[in-house]
């Protein structure tokens, strides 16, 4: 598949920064029909060395970084583990919250008889935190930015189905009416701010959302 879809925001010697689109796997995926990703396009057209650090689900688009050596990719995989980098999003949501900003802080764990769902758990769930803000009230919806401390999978999704207000086209967790009101996810990775492996600048990049 070719990269015509894929914008590079930035790259250097040390890494890329990639506007991924909706619909598009971070990583291969287990099934033969799942082996189409981002890693492997870029890895395939131009960029061998390419090496993925953190992922976005498939229908959630926005900024991701790839490592182009081995120690950028140690440097950069440990600033995610040590939430040394800063990541926001930008989502629509269904309903209005009755504040104009919150936490969510609710354990996550994996839920295999509905996979790949996830779901709230106080017994076996993972510690998640989610801090959000209103940014505009639509009628129907809300236009929200989200900003997760912790990165477990599908946590902004299940932290505002948790709380009532469902993402717009979210096919695992959106009720027939929020699954109705967008053509696809409504969750895009606006905000990534992070420090360059190898001179030590730290580096913002931003994305509007394209809904």
């Amino acid at each position: 598949m070719p990269l015509s879809n894929i914008e590079i925001v930035h790259q250097d010697d040390a890494l890329l920064v990639i506007n991924k689109p909706t619909l598009l796997l971070s990583v291969p995926g287990r099934a033969e029909d799942n082996k189409d990703c981002l890693v492997t396009r870029l890895q395939e057209h131009g960029y061998p060395e390419a090496r993925i650090v953190h992922r976005l689900d498939w229908e959630t688009s926005g900024l991701i970084v790839l490592a182009r050596d081995a120690d950028s990719h140690r440097e950069l995989s440990r600033q995610f583990h040590d939430r040394e980098t800063e990541k926001a999003y930008t989502a629509l949501c269904w309903g209005q919250p009755e504040a104009d900003s919150g936490r969510i802080e609710l354990p996550l764990r994996y839920d295999p008889p509905n996979k790949p769902r996830h779901i709230v758990d106080f017994e076996q769930g993972k510690h998640a935190l989610t801090f959000w803000r209103v940014t505009a009230r639509c009628g129907d919806w809300s236009r929200v930015e989200l900003t997760p401390i912790t990165g477990r999978s599908h946590q902004l999704r299940v932290h505002m189905l948790a709380i009532g207000h469902p993402l717009l086209g979210d096919r695992l967790y959106a009720h027939e009416q929020a699954l109705a009101a967008f053509d696809r996810l409504c969750l895009h990775a606006s905000l990534l701010c992070l420090t360059h492996p190898q001179t030590g600048e730290r580096l913002r990049f931003e994305s509007p959302a394209p809904f």
